[in-house]
């Protein structure tokens, strides 16, 4: 009996283990699928991402060959060189000028044997294909520079996104708009030889040799001997001094005439290329000199201010590098040795970019603020970050300025000893309330914060979506003919309603004179000020409703930008024969299609939807939904219900305009609803042995209060 009953065990025993290593071997054949599954959608996203960052070469080449370029001189390829007498030497898509050279004497040396490799016809194509091989390879270089550990995922996409991110900013767009392509060589090439010291070559002396051959070729870049002494590789400082003397010399020897010139008469190439006060000068000797400064003083405090950064820059790199984030120490080198330059022109402003190695902020909802105020900075003209106004023109003129001092002494980048650096604070997220449509698919990425957004990063975000919705509108087709057609139609289809009645409201206002007044007072100065007051006051008290409301306007504004591209209308005031007033704008020329200063800045044939009205029911709607008390939610009300009065009254809308306003408002509700579910949220109290997942007091205490409100 004992034997049946220790062999049965043994059997019962035996059968588990076979039992359970099938589910092992189960289980790790899930997790082996899995992992092949996410490698092979991670192949798919980085060969996606590297045909965009592909197309977007393509597209820059493109543009620098179809720029015109000047003439060859006559009976010879080249003509005799002396780059800094005007009028001497004009090669076309290399790095000149119709009248001066803007490189270093030493660049114009190395680089003059290589314009003979070529017919001219094929310079410009071999010069193009280099310069923007050599901003790829900068890519590719600062990627594998990232410090550890980097998630494989993030290391793999690296290098195609900072490849396409460098083919769309300004320095490369700006060169292939000029028709020089090669004008990038002398700014990227520097930019490679720092970085392919610094994680390439193992060796100090060779990797100060390639530093000192930046420093020739662009030499505010010495300040990176400073930074290799500090950091203990004394023989690549010593070995960056002496090649960058030795190239000087050289280029004193070869091109003393040229030398003098730049190194004495333009100081170091200040005004080569451009007035030293020009907004391509983005350095603080070019933003001094566009405040208006100028003489002894402004020499003095350039040096002053110089020294300041060099001495704050150069401490923030050393920390760094020293920290092994050596890819940042690079570009907060590369930002103050721009910065401090007499010009920093706007194609050497690859190292603004590289700043995005950095990271700041405690809260993962933090993270992104930095690298896309960088990337924006960076590859959107600053008309587009900034409005036109007087007031902001010294901030407008030196973003990219602004950007390369913040890198190089104020962004408070984390240390890689900071707890926060891999695991940030987490967002807090609200559970929405239960629809009444339950086969509505909300969107799990759609979720909504329970916190306020960065404010940055918000203004950034509102001010370039209105750049780009502002742009789109005035591109959106203006046929005459075509917009008057559509007004007899939607005038047509009026009187059919029944609602024919713009031109009575019109011509009693104008027979009215303070009601014409009050209409046109209010039409002009409450679009904007309304949306962003409210804005502004939800941002502050109510911030899980703030996104609630920031998304339902975007969305109506985007699907309004579709209206004025199908179906671009004629306003009232813009048909001829009808006998429209323009209370506003005054009388219009009709048999003029240029209708004053008003078509230079706007689209006058995107009536259809009317924002005007569709942007002042979206406040009503907010207000009232919010809004705690009874008059709150009148004025609310009666703010759509005049505006409404206005645009027809002063002949700008139809009423019909009104009609499509309210269903792209209506239609942006309904797609954050279906997005992020409804609007109010459900947030559960923290127990008092302690928040259930881990949720701290105060973010719960917060997530209750914005449930309550909302």
């Amino acid at each position: 009996m004992a034997n049946a009953a220790e062999h049965s065990g043994a059997n019962g025993h035996a059968g588990v283990i076979s039992a359970g290593g099938h589910a092992g071997a189960s289980a790790a054949a899930a997790a082996a699928s899995a992992a092949a599954g996410a490698d092979a959608r991670l192949a798919a996203v980085r060969l996606l991402l590297w045909a965009l960052a592909g197309v977007l070469a393509l597209r820059q080449a493109a543009a620098v060959l179809r720029a015109p370029s000047g003439p060859w001189p006559l009976g010879s390829p080249y003509p005799p060189y002396s780059p800094y007498d005007p009028g001497a030497l004009y090669i076309p898509h290399v790095l000149h000028d119709p009248d001066r050279f803007t490189g270093t004497p030493f660049a114009a040396l190395v680089l003059k044997p290589f314009l003979g490799l070529a017919p001219p016809p094929s310079v410009g194509v071999l010069w193009t294909c280099a310069s923007l091989l050599t901003v790829a390879a900068v890519a590719l270089v600062a990627a594998r520079g990232l410090p550890d550990p980097v998630p494989r995922r993030t290391a793999l996409l690296a290098a195609p996104v900072l490849v396409g991110l460098m083919m769309v900013s300004l320095p490369v767009r700006e060169a292939a708009a000029s028709g020089r392509g090669a004008v990038l060589v002398l700014p990227a090439l520097p930019v490679l030889l720092v970085l392919l010291a610094l994680f390439r070559v193992p060796s100090d002396r060779p990797a100060g040799f390639l530093v000192g051959l930046a420093a020739a070729l662009q030499p505010a870049l010495l300040l990176f001997a400073p930074l290799l002494w500090r950091t203990g590789r004394r023989p690549a400082a010593g070995a960056a001094a002496a090649t960058f003397a030795a190239a000087t010399a050289l280029s004193w020897a070869a091109l003393p005439r040229d030398s003098w010139a730049y190194w004495a008469h333009h100081l170091a190439g200040t005004g080569l290329g451009g007035a030293p006060d020009a907004l391509a000068n983005q350095s603080v000797h070019g933003a001094l000199l566009r405040l208006g400064l100028s003489g002894p003083g402004e020499a003095v405090l350039y040096a002053l201010l110089a020294a300041a950064v060099v001495w704050a820059g150069l401490r923030r790199a050393v920390r760094y590098a020293r920290d092994g984030q050596v890819l940042l120490a690079a570009a907060v080198t590369g930002c103050v040795a721009v910065a401090v330059a007499p010009t920093g022109w706007r194609h050497q402003l690859l190292w603004v970019l590289l700043a995005v190695a950095g990271r700041v902020g405690a809260r993962a909802a933090d993270r992104r603020v930095w690298p896309v105020a960088v990337v924006l900075a960076t590859t959107l003209p600053s008309a587009v970050l900034l409005p036109n106004m007087a007031a902001l023109a010294p901030v407008r003129d030196n973003v990219l300025l602004l950007a390369a001092l913040a890198a190089a002494c104020a962004v408070p980048f984390l240390p890689r000893s900071s707890p926060y650096w891999r695991t940030p604070v987490p967002t807090e997220y609200g559970r929405p309330a239960a629809a009444r449509w339950s086969r509505i698919p909300l969107l799990p990425f759609w979720r909504r914060v329970l916190t306020r957004p960065n404010l940055l990063l918000e203004l950034l975000l509102i001010r370039v979506g209105y750049s780009i919705y502002s742009h789109i509108r005035a591109a959106a087709p203006a046929s005459r003919s075509v917009a008057e057609e559509n007004g007899g139609q939607i005038h047509a289809v009026e009187r059919v309603l029944g609602i024919d009645i713009e031109h009575a409201v019109n011509q009693a206002v104008v027979a009215t004179p303070w009601l014409e007044g009050f209409f046109n007072f209010y039409y002009t100065s409450f679009h904007f000020v309304v949306p962003l007051s409210i804005l502004g006051v939800l941002y502050w008290r109510r911030p899980g409703d703030y996104r609630w409301a920031r998304a339902s306007l975007g969305l109506a504004t985007v699907l309004a930008l579709a209206g004025f591209w199908l179906y671009p209308l004629a306003p009232p005031r813009l048909m001829p024969g009808m006998g429209f007033v323009d209370t506003v704008h005054g009388p219009q020329d009709l048999a003029n299609p240029q209708y004053g200063a008003m078509t230079a800045i706007s689209n006058q044939y995107a009536a259809m939807p009317s924002l005007h009205f569709g942007w002042s029911l979206w406040c009503g709607i907010v207000v009232v939904a919010l809004a705690p008390k009874a008059w709150q939610k009148l004025l609310g009300a009666l703010h759509p219900l005049i505006t409404v009065c206005a645009i027809v009254a002063t002949a700008n809308h139809w009423v019909l305009d009104a009609v499509g306003g309210a269903a792209v408002v209506g239609a942006g509700f309904g797609l954050v609803h279906v997005l992020s579910g409804p609007r109010r949220l459900r947030v559960s109290l923290p127990a008092q042995g302690g928040p259930p997942g881990g949720r701290s007091g105060p973010a719960a205490g917060a997530g209750a209060r914005a449930s309550a409100r909302s």
